[in-house]
């Protein structure tokens, strides 16, 4: 039964990204956002959401809780559609869409040939951090999740590893193995560091532990590389912004602990400054 869904599944999204392919970029982000903005609710629980949000802003009041999920489900949506056109954002006529600021701060890591972890969250279209930063020049291995549509997943891993990144790292053991082989070829690594694990340590995140990935703080302690965080925004419609930051280089003496709960406050700026770009409906606090 499992199966039967994952492929009806499957046979749904390859007929709206055919659709998109014949609507062009702009069509398809807006109408795909609106058509989540009325199914996401159906799948997610409007409740759980609110919740989450209130952790970030306890005071907030019923519209502008309104107003952040359905910003939410439509950047959801938006996101889904723009995964057929990556390879305009890459190298075609959607890459002037993209504004960078930082840009010295990625030449100087270029030209230096340094080795960093960049780290970031959902935000707006995130698959745009690790993009852009292959395709500058940056040697960069990515850290993702597998859908859990094997169908789904297969498309999605052909779309990411050909224009978003070629070295796409899984999470698990073997995906570790692999990244540290790159590591010893100097590779930077790229990871978003808000997915609710089940392993990790807990740290806090809007004044509530929550299990978080260690990782980054594991690359930083064993290889002594800097942290770069970047943060993705959605400016208008398929206009983004990516705002690199300075590297972080944390002192060898601070624990695993204290680097995981100093990036969850990066993180929750992040947040802070674009919350309807967040992806609020993960129980990130279970």
């Amino acid at each position: 039964m499992k199966y039967i869904k994952y492929l009806l599944q499957f046979l749904l999204a390859s007929v709206f990204f055919l659709i998109f392919k014949i609507l062009g970029p702009n069509l398809s982000s807006r109408i795909s956002g609106k058509t989540f903005e009325k199914i996401g609710p159906l799948f997610r629980s409007q409740k759980l959401i609110h919740k989450n949000i209130k952790r970030a802003f306890p005071k907030t009041n019923p519209e502008k809780l309104k107003k952040i999920e359905q910003s939410m489900w439509n950047n959801y949506g938006r996101v889904f559609a723009e995964y057929v056109f990556m390879k305009d954002f890459r190298s075609g006529k959607l890459s002037s869409k993209i504004e960078v600021e930082g840009q010295e701060i990625i030449n100087k890591i270029i030209k230096s040939n340094q080795q960093v972890v960049f780290i970031s969250g959902h935000f707006s279209n995130f698959e745009l951090m690790a993009m852009y930063l292959e395709k500058v020049g940056i040697k960069l291995s990515a850290i993702y999740r597998p859908l859990n549509n094997i169908f789904l997943n297969k498309i999605m891993e052909n779309i990411r590893k050909e224009y978003i990144c070629k070295y796409q790292i899984k999470k698990g053991v073997g995906g570790l193995k692999q990244l540290i082989v790159l590591k010893k070829k100097n590779f930077s690594t790229a990871l978003m560091i808000d997915q609710r694990l089940s392993e990790g340590i807990l740290s806090n995140f809007f004044n509530e532990k929550a299990f978080t990935t260690t990782m980054p703080a594991q690359l930083v302690k064993k290889f002594n590389i800097p942290v770069v965080p970047v943060f993705i925004e959605r400016t208008k419609n398929i206009k983004f912004k990516i705002t690199v930051s300075d590297p972080i280089l944390f002192s060898n003496d601070v624990s695993i602990k204290h680097i995981t709960d100093e990036l969850n406050k990066i993180l929750e700026l992040m947040i802070l400054k674009k919350p309807e770009n967040w992806i609020w409906s993960h129980n990130r606090w279970k």
